[in-house]
């Protein structure tokens, strides 16, 4: 029997719709409902169940994300994407990595909806125009347009160095290190002077509620622990978003979900999920394709 192509591309539509969403729980509802769509169609009529596949979870992924837009603006302090668990071999496609991080998702939130959806489709999954104009309601010659605006905002946003995965995974135990045993000096020589900071505890978890600058502010930041929750913290090395990360735990219950950029052998970024909402997902790797 011929495997369902809904099931056979399930990891791929639910990636599309993560990108495009940033919220794995969003993604799994667009996924759903495209499910819903899919059942009601005549198989046989379709000629590219894949690429029809994606037309659907992309024009409701775009809804979800125009209903979202407002939630997203009254939201408490900084909105972070929502980590992932992702298996090591994730890393492997370097193309598919980059773009599921949390730094490129972060950038990604920056774009308009219809931008967002251009940019995913034309620079991750490599889909032509004119599919990629069925899929937002545009012309061909309209979708070229926005795909170049769009890659020009995200190129001067994104970071721009890319290292190793065994630089980052010795940053990032080096940095997990100085968090357990409560070494000020080590976080301040981890980091980079510029360092940046940003928290995402939605209101429901203790965060800064802006970006924090400079590696001094930083650390202190990172080190306003008293003793008795360091003793019960543990910060361990793990996949998040298909690079190596850190997660921190309090008296066995998840906490942080912790990402880092490194550029050059030191931290530039630090980027703290707190909300406890958005720390679901890190236990199952999440099956990621594209």
């Amino acid at each position: 029997m011929t495997e369902d192509p809904f099931v056979a591309h399930r990891s791929l539509l639910f990636t599309v719709a993560y990108e495009m969403l940033g919220s794995a729980a969003d993604a799994e509802d667009v996924v759903q409902e495209s499910w819903l769509r899919w059942a009601d169609v005549d198989h046989s009529q379709v000629r590219d169940p894949r690429a029809y596949l994606v037309r659907v979870v992309t024009r409701q992924a775009l809804n979800r994300l125009r209903s979202l837009s407002r939630s997203r603006e009254e939201y408490v302090g900084e909105w972070l994407p929502e980590p992932l668990l992702t298996s090591p071999d994730v890393a492997d496609d370097v193309e598919l990595a980059e773009s599921v991080s949390i730094a490129m998702l972060t950038v990604l939130e920056t774009l308009g909806p219809t931008e967002r959806a251009v940019f995913v489709l034309r620079e991750v999954f490599e889909m032509p125009y004119g599919e990629i104009a069925e899929a937002v309601g545009k012309s061909a010659a309209t979708v070229r347009q926005i795909a170049r605006r769009a890659r020009d905002h995200v190129a001067a946003r994104r970071p721009r160095v890319r290292v190793s995965r065994s630089e980052q995974q010795a940053v990032v135990e080096r940095f997990l290190l100085a968090l357990r045993t409560g070494q000020l000096q080590e976080l301040v020589e981890v980091m980079a002077p510029d360092v940046v900071l940003i928290a995402d505890g939605g209101g429901l978890a203790a965060a800064a509620l802006a970006p924090v600058h400079g590696v001094d502010l930083v650390a202190k930041v990172l080190a306003r622990t008293d003793r008795a929750e360091v003793a019960a913290l543990e910060a361990t090395a793990v996949w998040l978003n298909g690079a190596p990360a850190g997660r921190i735990e309090i008296d066995g219950e998840p906490a942080t979900a912790l990402s880092l950029v490194v550029e050059n052998g030191q931290v530039t970024r630090v980027y703290l999920v707190r909300n406890p909402r958005k720390l679901t997902r890190l236990d199952e790797p999440a099956e990621l394709s594209r």
